[in-house]
């Protein structure tokens, strides 16, 4: 395999490896950084006995992402305040066609989900992602993660018990989400509380993530009234030169709000039965820094 042809082999397998990597960690810059370490390994190897590239891939980028992971964990853990994961930008609704496939992706890579992994240990993690995200059969996961067959099913069944006890419960309908993030806009950059109220669940929840790097609750915020006045207030503040953009982010619609042209802030609301039931700021700038400004 001619150096042209290993490169061209390697791109062709990215964005999967780049999936991986990022449910795997929660954050873009770290999910980069595997990927690259994937792709110096796979230059230096000898590639002649690769017969699926792909499968090789994963398996090295899922070992340095455990690698990484274990080495990240204890930041996380120190994290002043509510943690969520980089905002990471899809295309899901325009690329895959597959509605089942898409449903797949969107789940595991949205913001509710991928904070509960963070609670799972790195092995957990990485059969989660494996099996649910990528639908790799368990006998090659073993052979990925050097584990029996045995115990890469009892790893996914506590990983999946896991999942299922602590994500929200929430059908999520695209359109739907999308209009009332519309809505949300509109009430909240006109100031109008009465119109934020009807939108929002009577237990709605307000988590944001500031990393004590922006102003941010550093508690999360539960009740409509407590959400409702708090958005309401902060909507009166103004942002420097605001401007608001939609984008496709963690598989869901999401809205990006930008102070003089940088970005200042991304919102995602988790919806069901025609209201807001969670909403989830991003306001550390360190995780905005990845967010492209020409889509």
């Amino acid at each position: 395999m001619t150096t042209d042809t290993a490169t061209d082999v390697f791109e062709e397998h990215r964005p999967v490896l780049m999936g991986v990597a990022y449910r795997m960690l929660g954050r873009v810059a770290d999910a980069e950084d595997v990927v690259q370490e994937a792709w110096l390994r796979w230059t230096g190897a000898d590639r002649s006995d690769v017969r699926e590239p792909r499968g090789y891939l994963v398996r090295v980028t899922t070992r340095l992402a455990i690698d990484r992971l274990r080495q990240v964990q204890s930041r996380n853990e120190a994290y002043p305040g509510p943690w969520l994961p980089e905002p990471y930008v899809t295309d899901y609704e325009a690329t895959v066609p597959d509605t089942a496939e898409r449903a797949v992706l969107t789940d595991t890579v949205s913001l509710a989900v991928l904070v509960v992994l963070e609670s799972l240990s790195p092995l957990e993690r990485a059969v989660f992602v494996l099996r649910e995200a990528f639908g790799y059969p368990y006998a090659e996961i073993a052979g990925m993660l050097d584990r029996t067959e045995p115990a890469v099913r009892q790893l996914a069944g506590r990983a999946r018990r896991h999942v299922d006890e602590r994500r929200p419960r929430y059908e999520v309908d695209p359109a739907e989400r999308r209009e009332l993030t519309e809505r949300f806009l509109a009430a909240a950059a006109g100031g109008d509380l009465d119109g934020l109220m009807a939108l929002l669940a009577p237990d709605v929840r307000l988590v944001a993530d500031s990393g004590g790097l922006a102003k941010a609750p550093v508690r999360i915020i539960e009740s409509a009234d407590k959400v409702g006045r708090f958005l309401h207030g902060v909507s009166g503040q103004g942002v420097e030169d605001a401007s608001f953009r939609f984008m496709e982010i963690n598989g869901g619609f999401a809205l990006v709000v930008l102070a003089a042209g940088k970005p200042d802030a991304v919102f995602q609301l988790d919806v069901a039965d025609g209201r807001i039931q969670r909403i989830h700021i991003v306001r550390n700038p360190e995780k905005l820094l990845a967010l492209p400004l020409d889509q």
